[in-house]
């Protein structure tokens, strides 16, 4: 792994540089010491030692300044310091005496420098080659008959590559660790880079949320859903989202929702009213998908909730759908017309005959129900053609009470079930059949899921300032399943064996082409159940125009 220093990381090879700095620094402080260490003995013999020790200096200073100002040639760099250390020291080590001045620990100082830093073939070399040196020189003196230090030098020896090969095996694994912390960063820092650029470009809007509801991350795309960059999952834009969060927290088998978001003012959030109103005034269509991160041992919780902008889908099916239905409608609308027009007829002759009130009565419902028919076939051929209906304002508290007590009577009804509310000298432009029809539509789907009890079926208005009118359609039944929601209203979807699909799809069609939108909310109510949990109930939304 030394022996080609390019290979290695960036990282890795700043290590390296680094370390050979510290190695020259560490080499100037040593040799300043030596210097004062020399100076102060006697004069006598202090002059060679003197000499070698500045010259000494000299050179690690040069060798500092070139592996400071080139990075080049590491290695022969390295080496090149190495000798030189070795070759000073020696002479100091002569200088002084040999062996019992002391002064061979000095060549722990390159020879470790080299163990980390070079190859082990050339460490256990520099090592040998000073092992050799202090054993010529005590079997020079034992020889020349002075005292025998020959085992002492060969003792050095032995701790010398006791030392190089420990250090380098250790800067070896060190290196090696480092090397693969490096790796692995790049690696990480690949991976970041592309999960942002992932997450910029995704279609779908993406928020990573805390269990407070606050909002750490969010994309681009949910920063445009949501008309700017929000802190906290409140107010009344995200409402909604933080009612679906909460319900998801508490119950994680819910992992998908779909909301509705809807434009407000909000005179005490005027920055944030600005920014949601700048992207758009209708009502936005989310389908919510929750995941929570896996942050075991974190200490921390993190949520990512997915944002699915469905209008737009919602919009691409129906017209699929359409595309179909146009030839299908016209068909039906003529295979049903006549027959029609033939029990009219023979209703308007039974007419002529038949005088007897109760007679009457239900020549009168038969005519009624013909007409009723004959209508919902001219509305749905106008719905194939996507045709605007003309309508003029009218007061809507004294059409519900006529259509209510219509109602009762037809489903034979306590009064007290259906309650009609907070609708006093309200306006609508709606047309009144178009009106009737979703309105029909809606009761019969609630009376189907009530309990029946007084007040169990409610039709009411919201007014809020900065939004459209809403009437509400609500009942105490079970709420609609997110898996229901995503087919609502699509044609011929049904959950009823006796149903058709296309009531709430003509429903929603109507209102469109009245300018409104039908729309279902899933929404969780102040009170508990038994078990703890926030009541939720379901309500159909139809939202009027703004010029109402």
């Amino acid at each position: 792994m030394f022996a080609r220093l390019h290979t290695l990381s960036a990282a890795s090879r700043d290590t390296f540089w680094r370390s050979l700095k510290a190695l020259g620094a560490t080499r100037i402080v040593i040799t300043l010491v030596l210097s004062l260490y020399f100076t102060a003995g006697d004069l006598l013999s202090r002059e060679l030692k003197v000499q070698v020790c500045a010259a000494y200096l000299l050179a690690a200073v040069a060798m500092q300044v070139l592996a400071m100002r080139w990075r080049r040639h590491f290695m022969l760099q390295l080496m090149s310091q190495v000798a030189c250390d070795l070759t000073c020291i020696s002479l100091l080590y002569l200088a002084a005496g040999g062996l019992r001045s002391g002064l061979a620990i000095l060549y722990l100082f390159p020879l470790a420098g080299c163990a980390i830093l070079a190859p082990l073939v050339l460490s256990l070399f520099s090592a040998s080659l000073a092992t050799l040196f202090m054993l010529a020189d005590s079997t020079y003196l034992a020889i020349s008959g002075g005292e025998s230090l020959v085992l002492q030098a060969g003792l050095y020896g032995v701790a010398w590559f006791a030392v190089v090969l420990i250090v380098n095996r250790m800067a070896a694994r060190l290196i090696g660790q480092e090397e693969l912390a490096a790796q692995r960063g790049i690696e990480i820092g690949v991976q970041q880079a592309v999960n942002r650029l992932v997450i910029a470009h995704s279609a779908d809007g993406i928020l990573v949320v805390g269990p407070d509801g606050t909002i750490h991350m969010s994309n681009p795309a949910a920063q445009q859903m949501l008309g700017g960059t929000a802190q906290v999952l409140d107010g009344a834009a995200l409402q909604p989202i933080a009612v679906a969060y909460e319900a998801w927290r508490s119950d994680p088998q819910q992992a998908s929702a779909f909301i509705t978001i809807k434009p407000f003012e909000d005179p005490e959030q005027a920055d944030l009213t600005a920014a949601w109103n700048s992207r758009r005034d209708v009502s936005l269509h989310l389908k919510l998908r929750f995941a929570a991160a896996d942050t075991k041992g974190l200490d921390v919780e993190r949520n990512v909730i997915f944002l699915e902008d469905v209008t737009g889908i919602e919009e691409k099916a129906q017209q699929l759908k359409l595309a179909s239905m146009g030839r299908l409608t016209a068909s039906i609308a003529h295979e049903v017309r006549n027959p029609l027009s033939a029990i009219g007829h023979a209703n308007s002759l039974l007419e002529e005959d038949l005088q007897a009130p109760v007679h009457k009565r239900l020549l009168r419902i038969i005519s009624d129900n013909v007409a009723r028919v004959n209508r919902m076939v001219e509305d749905i051929l106008q719905l194939s053609r996507k045709a605007q209906s003309h309508h003029e304002p009218m007061e809507l508290e004294s059409f519900l009470n006529e259509l209510k007590a219509e109602f009762d009577e037809t489903h034979r009804l306590d009064r007290k079930i259906v309650c009609l509310g907070g609708m006093a000298q309200v306006m609508v432009r709606f047309d009144p059949l178009h009106l009737r029809e979703v309105l029909i539509n809606l009761l019969n789907n609630a009376v189907r899921y009530a309990s029946g009890t007084p007040a169990s079926i409610r039709v009411f208005v919201v007014q809020v300032a900065g939004r459209p009118l809403e009437l509400h359609v609500q009942d105490d039944g079970p709420g609609i399943s997110p898996q229901v929601r995503a087919h609502l209203f699509e044609p011929f979807y049904t959950t009823s064996s006796k149903g058709t699909g296309l009531g709430l799809y003509l429903a929603r069609e109507l209102c469109l082409n009245n300018e409104a939108m039908l729309d279902y909310e899933h929404r969780f109510e102040d009170s508990v159940t038994e078990g703890g949990a926030r009541k939720s109930s379901g309500r159909f939304v139809i939202t009027f125009a703004k010029n109402t």
